[in-house]
């Protein structure tokens, strides 16, 4: 059972601007889906990696993503109820503005306010219209995923996909009878929550689910091609198995670093694939005085590892990615390794060794 007290946004310090950051923040996404129509479409943006006077100065917060987004188009309250002109007060329909928590198209209900929630890079801020009536106050308010959309298909070329409903603990079950549209095609679906869709014209479309009682999903783009699309490029293979895995590139970094200047966010792209990205995983371990260390992910630390071993850890399932260390890389040899993950299963890595002086 849900235990949320009115006003899901409670704990937020009203601030009067956002101090200039000293470094790039985590970048992540923010989605506000209104009581009638979408107010802001999944919304990417850097935040702060240095304290202000939002929320008390702790940086990297829902409530600093939601104020970069929406350009401070929100009442910025204790407890808030405006978001882009959009007001729900917890008033006689009992309804609020509440909070969900994303990761690689999933979604949690979150129990903590946007204060206390600090993003992690690639996560998404989901901000929707929930009613929690006497005498039960169960939420009304679920949002639906949209998965299987391949970055590029051919045009008339069938393509299915899945729709799933998620619960508070962010279980996923099949959603029957939601409707996908796009692009010009449009498909509901069966009890499985599958649906089969063939996009007429070539050209850039969008795709989004939607079911009665239940909140959109997020918009998906693709590309439909008058041509054929190979695999490997990024579409759905025209015929056959998909056995290529996608490929995944580091960016931005050099061999060698002098102390104290380490990198501290990795980056880069993973190319798009046929059966769409499932998961990209990260690496990152430390070789000093003949000891070694592996990065973990939900300890956000390094800790002691077997030296030649990995450690890996997801970071979301974004074809551009980065993730923010907590501190610069200190001393020491590192190799960081990033592996791509599809669908279908394949799987590739590419790593690059490192020195900080």
């Amino acid at each position: 059972m849900k235990k949320f007290v009115p006003g899901a946004l409670a704990g937020l310090v009203v601030a009067a601007g956002l101090a200039a950051p000293a470094y790039a923040g985590p970048t992540v996404t923010v989605r506000v889906e209104g009581d009638a129509a979408t107010l802001l479409e999944r919304t990417q943006v850097t935040l702060p990696d240095s304290g202000n006077d939002l929320c008390g100065g702790k940086p990297g917060t829902v409530a600093q993503a939601l104020d970069i987004a929406t350009q401070r188009n929100w009442d910025r309250q204790p407890f808030a109820s405006t978001i882009l002109g959009e007001t729900h007060a917890f008033g006689p329909e009992s309804d609020y503005w509440a909070l969900w928590n994303g990761a690689g198209g999933d979604y949690v209900y979150s129990m903590v306010g946007v204060c206390d929630r600090v993003m992690a890079p690639g996560e998404e801020a989901l901000f929707l219209v929930d009613r929690t009536p006497a005498p039960t106050f169960a939420s009304t308010g679920f949002p639906l995923g949209l998965r299987g959309v391949p970055a590029a298909v051919q045009a008339g070329t069938p393509v299915t996909v899945t729709v799933v409903r998620f619960a508070l603990d962010g279980a996923a079950s099949p959603a029957g009878g939601a409707t996908v549209a796009g692009g010009g095609a449009t498909a509901t679906t069966d009890a499985a929550g599958h649906a089969t869709l063939s996009f007429p014209t070539p050209g850039p479309a969008v795709v989004k689910a939607s079911a009665p009682g239940l909140v959109v999903s997020a918009v998906e783009h693709l590309t439909v091609s008058a041509t054929p699309v190979a695999p490997g490029t990024g579409g759905t293979a025209v015929a056959g198995k998909d056995v290529t895995a996608p490929t995944a590139t580091l960016a931005g970094l050099k061999k060698t670093y002098a102390r104290g200047r380490g990198p501290r966010e990795l980056r880069g792209t993973v190319s798009a694939d046929p059966s769409g990205i499932k998961s990209v995983r990260l690496a990152v371990t430390r070789r000093a005085h003949g000891r070694c260390w592996a990065f973990a992910g939900d300890r956000e630390r390094f800790v002691r590892h077997r030296c030649g071993g990995w450690k890996s850890f997801r970071i979301g399932d974004r074809v551009d990615w980065s993730y923010l260390l907590p501190h610069r890389l200190g001393t020491g040899r590192y190799t960081i390794r990033v592996i791509a993950i599809d669908k279908a299963g394949n799987e590739a890595a590419t790593q690059k060794r490192i020195r900080v002086r």
